[in-house]
Parts: structure tokens; C-alpha cells; sequence
């Protein structure tokens, strides 16, 4: 992502967010400085991806705490509009623990609870980056120092997050080094986040795309056009299990019977420890409305209802690597988030 847009920022008395609904046509920003607004712009994907998310979240107790300075809450208000904030999208673990970060600085007052807020948003650049080199160098250690055919699920670039991105955080990078020949991007559900989004940041950065429909993508690996698949990721079971987009199971499966490397780039604090395997995942399911119409017309007969959930589990058996901040686990070969010494 150039300088010039940013995703998640602080104005001192509200959080300025890129309306990430508008893209590729238009850039508009909301800034959101009530929780009402805050929690209806995360349900909504003005801001979405789990770093992303769980900036937003630490940044929203700040505006809890300064709503409730300003309209006079007790502390049984404020405790529930955290809660709002914490619990506006199920899946993605990083929201509840943007949240969890900042709490302890809540009774210092709006001022305090930002500035944590605003140290979770930089560790996320920088963590950012940490991934892609180390993404790069672990792909580029096992499928050549040649370029590369990379296909890519949903949005986890620098939209997704503070700056940067994880899984296009690993192509920018292989891309800075002259290793990108193409990079397949699925259009993905809900929303065509890949089409408008991961579209969008790889156009602007220079780099060759084309976009699929999901449905193409396990015949586009099984065909041999594709060297290896980078996703991000919402939630990381102890076990390596991985929540992404939906759809993000097949692109696995076809990558398992090609020998193709699967890939799942996200910083540790994506990992949750306490959660054994995928079936402790919470699965958010979305609006039919979002399956069932396109630009407000009707795509189905009368009658028909629709099955929209935003996100699928790949096992971690399927997962060739996870990449974090703090190196490469070699999930499917039996080394996982468990087995890894948690950072500091």
C-alpha cells in the first residue's frame, strides 16, 4: 500500500477509517467517533481483516472511554459498550484482543488507552514486514530462487491490516525482489473482497494480477499455473487449524493433491491457545441478502434462501506453513502453534 491511504488512524478524538465498502471506485474515509458508529462500521466491512480489526478494536475503548466522559456514563455503560465493540464479528480473534490489550489503561483515561492503541498499530507494521521477509525466504527456499506463479484467497494486504499486509505482505516482498511473475487473485465472498480489494493494492503496487472466480481456483493449481498459495488468516487454533474466507478450504485441498505449498501468513496474536482446534471457531455467518442479490436485484427464484458463511476452517494437516513475526512453524509436517514458544 503507497503512503497516501491509510486503513486504520487515530484523529485525537476519533478513528479515522478507509471505507473499504467504496473500493476500487471511490476513496472515502468515515471516522467514527461514537461506539455506535464504530461497531455498525466493523459489521458492515468498512474495515475489516483481522490485524485491522483488532487496531480498530484497542482504538474503539478509546472512543468508549471519551464517549462516556462525554455523555455521562456509569461504568456498567461503558463495561457494555466495550463489549459491543469486542463482540461485533465473532471470528476473528485479533478484535477481542485489540480490545483486551487496552483495557488496563482505561481508568488513565481516553489519552492512555490510544497511545496502547496506537503501539498495537505500529508492532503491526513492523510485524507486517517481519512476515513478508520471512514468508519470502521460506517459499524461495523450497520452490527456487525463480519467479514465481502466486495465488492468493480474500484480502490480507495492507487493507487488512495497519500497513503492509501478511499474505501480500510475502508477495510484496517476493515481488521487491524480482520474484512475482503473476499472482492469481481469487475474487472471494463475501463482498468480492479479493476482486476489489486485493485487486486494487496489487495494481497500485506494480504488481501482475489477474483476477479468478473461487470456483476456478482448484482447477488453476491442479492444472500446474500456480507455485505456491499465500492466505492470511482470522483465527489459528493451538493445533494449526486455520479460519480464512470461505473458499479458502479448496484452494488447500487442490494445493494438497498438486504438491503445491499452502501457505498462511498471519502475525501470532491471530493465534489463539486457548481454542484446541478449528471446532472452537466460531463461524460468523453474514446476511442472505449478500448471496442472494447482485446491485440490489434479486439473482434467485421467490422462495430461496441463502447459506452465507463468511468463513471456512482448513486442518491443519493442509497447511504446508504458518508464518508469524516470529518465524516459520511447518504445520502439516507436525509443528504447530502449540509446540512454539509463545512471544513476550
Amino acid at each position: 500500500m503507497t503512503s497516501d491511504v491509510r486503513t486504520v488512524e487515530w484523529t485525537g478524538d476519533g478513528l479515522r477509517l478507509l471505507d473499504q465498502t467504496l473500493l476500487p471506485g471511490r476513496v472515502e474515509y468515515l471516522v467514527a467517533r461514537d461506539v455506535d458508529t464504530l461497531v455498525d462500521a466493523i459489521r458492515r466491512l468498512v474495515v475489516r481483516g483481522a490485524p485491522a480489526l483488532g487496531v480498530a478494536g484497542a482504538f474503539g475503548v478509546a472512543i468508549a472511554v471519551r464517549q462516556a466522559a462525554r455523555e455521562g456514563w456509569d461504568d456498567a455503560a461503558l463495561d457494555a459498550a466495550i463489549a459491543r465493540v469486542r463482540e461485533a464479528r465473532p471470528t476473528a480473534v485479533n478484535l477481542s484482543a485489540g480490545v483486551e490489550r487496552v483495557l488496563p489503561f482505561a481508568a488513565e483515561g481516553a489519552d492512555a488507552v490510544a497511545a496502547e492503541a496506537q503501539a498495537l498499530l505500529d508492532e503491526d507494521v513492523r510485524g507486517n514486514r517481519a512476515i513478508g521477509a520471512l514468508g519470502a525466504d521460506w517459499i524461495l527456499g523450497r520452490a527456487g530462487d525463480r519467479p514465481l506463479r502466486v495465488l492468493t484467497h480474500c484480502n490480507a494486504g495492507a487493507l487488512a491490516t495497519a500497513g503492509w499486509g501478511t499474505a501480500l505482505g510475502v508477495v510484496r516482498e517476493l515481488h521487491a525482489r524480482g520474484r512475482v511473475e503473476l499472482v492469481y487473485a481469487d475474487e472471494t465472498r463475501p463482498l468480492l473482497q479479493g476482486a476489489r480489494l486485493t485487486a486494487w493494492e496489487l495494481d497500485r503496487s506494480g504488481i501482475p494480477c489477474v483476477v479468478q472466480a473461487d470456483g476456478a481456483a482448484p482447477s488453476t493449481i491442479l492444472r500446474g499455473l500456480a507455485d505456491v498459495a499465500v492466505i492470511g488468516a482470522d483465527r489459528v487454533a493451538a493445533n494449526g487449524d486455520t479460519a480464512n474466507k470461505i473458499g479458502s478450504v479448496g484452494v488447500a485441498l487442490a494445493c494438497a493433491a498438486a504438491g503445491v505449498p499452502f501457505v498462511v501468513a498471519a502475525p501470532w496474536s491471530t493465534v489463539d491457545l486457548a481454542v484446541p482446534d478449528g471446532g472452537g471457531i466460531p463461524i460468523e455467518e453474514r446476511a442472505e441478502e449478500e448471496i442472494l442479490t447482485w446491485a440490489g436485484v434479486k439473482t434467485v427464484p421467490d422462495g430461496v434462501g441463502g447459506h452465507n458463511p463468511a468463513f471456512d476452517v482448513t486442518p491443519a494437516h493442509l497447511v504446508t506453513a504458518l508464518v508469524t513475526e516470529t518465524g516459520v512453524l511447518e504445520v502439516s509436517a507436525g509443528v504447530t502453534p502449540r509446540h512454539a514458544d509463545r512471544p513476550s
